[in-house]
């Protein structure tokens, strides 16, 4: 696709004051840095008004804007069941189920939760199986972002993504929970802008909402308008797999509690789940609306990136300027959030001594940030596609996490051990398959006809089969501390 030169240099221009304006909020923000809680919870201060927002823009990334149009385009609406519905119903959920307890608990990090109901063990192990769950993530915004400067500005894949990680991580670096809030709240604002804008003109194309929406049905192929697969029980179950991942896998999530424990008030951390999840699902279904239409428009001539791409076909270049900013602004605030998630558990549950001072404490979170967002360039650099990522991602701390945490939260464990088992066995299963290959549960072993269950879904159940035999066998087995 050929992009107009007028277009592309008001672009590069455009990018060069965004870039600046971020990084002096940025700079502003680290201005209220004093210790640890600052830099990771910005110092629980946080209003209903900017903790929604930076929930919103934590989630509205590189996934809801430029990964899942493309692959709706592709396999339909089955693909939305990862998001934005599942990712939508995420943070609602977490505001009925989490975010007041897990609010009440006034804790830094996830993993402190498992030191707290499980012992020093238990906080290690969810640690270790947390971190590397967020580099898929990081890793997917990195590519799809780097696609953005190979489409409008010809840039290396590899110099892309390069550029894309140093400035991205940049202000994180700086402001650190403070830095991502105040930079979230003008991001977010330029996308739900950016989004109406092209939806509008879409439609417009198609001859209006009451056309576009009539022609859609009637010229799409019917496969592709099904949402959840009722004709096959594999498909079905792989369609609940992505609706578990989206919806449960990141109930856990660093980046999702952090917000939580960033509010000023338990009704703030519950409000602000309930507000980012239905704003969600009502912008991200925009995404979706027009990834089918893009098949009536642009059936053969656009192949990945097709947000940026539609953008330059049909706004005027000023507008499609703006739109795209609005794109690169999506990604960023995922960008930001995603690093510093991560961070805030490797310094603060893995890397952090005893009797540290508060001003080593926030240089060894700092320093952790640039080391994720290394691991997160290396892995995006050997070249996954985006989508694989993204679901890797969503599917670590659903089978590692979510049992231990939400029975950690709702009963009164005497034992390490229930906790121990069920992050093994659930995270130690899903690494074996992963590594051999295997998509379905014991790939290789199950007979020609048998039931084909999803990894996710089969590793979840395994990691509550863990818990309640454990919890049976040893109820009142040494291990738990609450110090």
């Amino acid at each position: 696709m050929v992009i107009d030169e007028r277009m592309r240099w008001i672009l590069g221009g455009t990018v060069v004051v965004y870039f600046v304006v971020m990084y002096a909020v940025s700079w502003f923000a680290s201005r209220r840095i004093h210790d640890v809680e600052d830099y990771a919870v910005a110092g629980r201060r946080l209003p209903l008004s900017l903790a929604w927002m930076t929930l919103l823009a934590t989630w509205f990334g590189a996934a809801t804007m430029l990964i899942v149009p493309d692959e709706i385009r592709k396999e339909g609406l089955v693909a939305a069941a990862l998001d934005p519905i599942g990712a939508g119903l995420c943070l609602i959920l977490a505001g009925f189920l989490v975010a007041g307890p897990m609010w009440r608990e006034k804790l830094l990090t996830v993993p402190d939760l498992f030191r707290k109901r499980f012992g020093r063990a238990a906080e290690v192990l969810a640690a270790i199986i947390m971190v590397p769950s967020y580099f898929g993530w990081i890793a997917a915004q990195f590519v799809a972002l780097a696609g953005m400067a190979r489409l409008f500005f010809g840039i290396d894949p590899v110099i892309g993504l390069v550029a894309v990680a140093i400035l991205g991580t940049g202000y994180t670096l700086l402001g650190g929970m403070w830095s991502v809030t105040l930079t979230d709240a003008i991001q977010i604002g330029l996308l739900l802008i950016g989004l109406v804008v092209m939806a509008f003109v879409v439609a417009g194309e198609l001859g209006g909402w009451g056309t576009a929406w009539t022609r859609i049905v009637n010229e799409t192929s019917p496969d592709k308008l099904v949402v959840v697969p009722l004709d096959s029980t594999k498909e079905f179950f792989a369609w609940l797999a992505l609706l578990a991942a989206g919806a449960l896998g990141n109930m856990p999530g660093q980046d999702l509690m952090q917000r939580v424990f960033a509010a000023r008030s338990e009704s703030v951390a519950r409000k602000s789940c309930y507000i980012a999840g239905t704003v969600y699902l009502a912008f991200g279904l925009i995404p979706v609306f027009i990834a089918l239409a893009a098949n009536l428009l642009v059936p053969d001539s656009v192949e990945g990136d097709l947000m940026p791409a539609l953008a330059a076909m049909f706004l005027h270049p000023v507008v499609a300027v703006i739109f795209v900013v609005a794109l690169m602004s999506a990604v960023l605030s995922t960008i930001d959030s995603a690093i510093l998630a991560p961070a805030t558990v490797l310094a603060q549950n893995l890397l952090a001594r005893r009797g540290q001072s508060a001003r080593s404490l926030l240089w060894l979170n700092r320093a952790c940030v640039l080391l994720v967002a290394a691991l997160s360039l290396a892995l995006a650099l050997a070249g996954d596609s985006a989508w694989s990522l993204l679901e890797d991602a969503y599917s670590i701390t659903l089978v590692g996490l979510f049992v231990p945490m939400m029975f950690g939260l709702y009963s009164r464990p005497g034992s390490a051990a229930p906790a121990l088992a069920s992050m093994i066995a659930g995270a130690g299963t899903w690494l074996v398959h992963y590594v051999s290959g295997w998509d379905d549960f014991l790939e290789p072993f199950a007979p020609v006809g048998r039931l084909e269950l999803p990894l996710a879904l089969a590793c979840t159940l395994l990691s509550l089969v863990a818990w309640l035999v454990t919890r049976y066998l040893a109820p009142d087995s040494p291990g738990r501390n609450v110090s």
